[in-house]
């Protein structure tokens, strides 16, 4: 070959090692070369996650260009930082022989963290990050960018940090792997990891065949089978999906892993086929995968990936969060928290003739105190089906359930027996029951029985709506957050509430956290 192949290259130190590595297989087989460095924008920006940048191929778009814009003939790259669909008019020309495809745990003084409950370790992959906290649920991450001496001198001059997670081949390298490092075979690498991939324009024939005499082909077999089955998951580097494929006795060992953000749930693989049946692998393992859950994985992930823009004041389960509409990003926390008080025997040593309840955390305090048998009630006055259910359910019959505390009294006002009642209250209980009673010279006897704190989130960014489910939790999000956006409440009670802040202020029909998620589907839907 006559001409000298451009071989483009990032300029960090690993990036260079392969590039400087390419280049010496070619020139060992005559060809003539030269290095061209070229910043990405995954070098440039260190100060967040990859999986926040957002964008695909973050360390191969600039060589991309460089090469379609004709300055360099072929890039050399981490094959796992590839995008597993490749620009038009460029392919994959060669993949050299892998090296280490194990993460590798790099740990200050000893291993004793491993079994403590708390440890901090850093890593800027997401996937890895999934695989650790689904080993070790309490430990804590934090995020790690940079190359891999900058990266390694963060872990030295971060006195609370345990260790960090690095590419093994990286390590190697570059000479760097430290004495205090354990290669983590038991978690499963990133698809392509330790193989280094050299990229070619299409129509460049005499480049590409120069570049085919490099080519390892049974990295380039394993390798091909982790990005099909990266490809049919549509994930990349914003997904927690590990692959590794091997062959061993003319056979392909492969295992795969897709978990969840947080690493609480996970879906694993494992299969041995042999080498002819290794072009329906990849295809089978994806089949299996999102038979048992994989889609909702991966949906969860894309929805984190955007921004958020529904906030509930209540925690919702995973099954609630998929009701959502498909323009939805929510966000769940609760805003208030419940903590029972201690009450004295006194309070119902004697039968009490009238009860009135507003909420089922009044009746989890009473029963958090007493027996059901000591709760002697005659008449028990209540708001809401979910507050009566409860009650009939763990302590006695509901004379009369509302839809709302305004409803129970004048109900109580109307129809009661007696003039005097007890009512079993939080300390931040709405004033309108007591009122309306006192007025109509109805004696009431106010028990706290349990306490209502705050806990609301500070939420960043402007919001299309928040979920309220009661006026408590209203009150809460406003001590943290302005009044923007609608609101989105359970009940009249809630509403009445948040007229007096939001504008816009809609109510379910039915008092149910379904029913309101429905209310939020029906804006999205118009």
């Amino acid at each position: 070959m006559s001409k000298i192949i451009r071989i483009g290259t990032r300029d960090s130190q690993l990036a260079m090692w392969q590039a400087k590595t390419v280049q010496s297989q070619l020139e060992h087989l005559g060809h003539k070369t030269v290095l061209v460095p070229v910043k990405s924008t995954g070098d440039l920006v260190l100060d967040k996650p990859l999986y926040e940048l957002g964008i695909t191929g973050i360390f191969t778009k600039t060589l991309d260009i460089a090469m379609l814009n004709g300055d360099i003939d072929i890039a050399v790259h981490s094959l796992k930082d590839v995008p597993t669909v490749l620009p038009k008019g460029i392919v994959q020309a060669a993949v050299l022989k892998r090296g280490n495809v194990n993460d590798t745990l790099v740990f200050k003084k000893n291993e004793e963290f491993l079994s403590a409950k708390n440890a901090v370790i850093a890593t800027g992959s997401l996937r890895r990050r999934a695989q650790w906290l689904n080993r070790y649920p309490t430990h804590t991450i934090v995020g790690l960018r940079g190359n891999v001496i900058s990266r390694l001198e963060k872990l030295e001059d971060n006195d609370d940090w345990n260790a960090a997670i690095f590419a093994g081949a990286g390590l190697g390298r570059l000479n760097l792997t430290p004495e205090n490092a354990i290669n983590l075979h038991w978690m499963i690498p990133a698809p392509a990891q330790g193989a280094v991939m050299v990229a070619a324009l299409e129509n460049d024939e005499e480049t590409r065949a120069a570049c085919a005499e490099i080519n390892h082909e049974e990295t380039e077999i394993s390798t091909s089978i982790e990005r099909k089955f990266l490809n049919l998951l549509e994930g990349g580097c914003t997904a927690p999906i590990g692959a590794l494929a091997y062959i061993k006795d003319e056979e392909v060992n492969f295992k795969a892993i897709l978990l969840s953000q947080d690493g609480s749930r996970k879906i694993e693989f494992s299969k041995v086929v042999p080498l002819d049946k290794k072009d329906d692998l990849a295809q089978f393992a994806a089949d299996y995968v999102i038979e048992k859950g994989g889609k909702k994985l991966i949906d969860q992930v894309k929805r984190s990936e955007k921004e958020t823009n529904i906030y509930s004041t209540k925690k919702l389960t995973d099954e609630q969060l998929q009701l959502f509409h498909n323009d939805v990003v929510a966000e769940s926390s609760d805003a208030i928290k419940i903590n029972p008080n201690r009450l004295t025997k006194s309070i119902v040593r004697n039968e009490i003739e009238n009860v009135i309840i507003t909420s089922k955390n009044a009746v989890d305090a009473l029963l958090t105190n007493f027996s059901a048998p000591e709760l002697q009630f005659k008449n028990i006055y209540c708001v809401g089906r979910k507050t009566k259910r409860a009650i009939e359910k763990r302590i006695g019959k509901v004379k009369h359930q509302a839809a709302s505390a305004e409803n129970l009294a004048q109900h109580l006002v109307e129809f009661m027996d007696g003039t005097e009642a007890t009512y079993f209250c939080s300390n931040l209980r709405l004033d309108t029951i007591p009122m309306v009673l006192a007025e109509n010279n109805i004696t009431v006897n106010e028990v706290e029985a349990y306490e209502t704190k705050f806990d609301a989130d500070k939420i960043e960014g402007d919001l299309d709506g928040i979920l309220f489910f009661s006026p408590s939790t209203v009150e809460a999000y406003l001590k943290k957050n302005k009044a923007k956006g609608i609101a989105f409440c359970i009940g009249e009670t809630t509403a009445k509430e948040a007229r007096k802040h939001f504008e816009d202020v809609r109510v379910a029909k039915v008092p149910l956290v379904e029913r309101v998620i429905e209310l939020v589907n029906t804006h999205y839907g118009q």
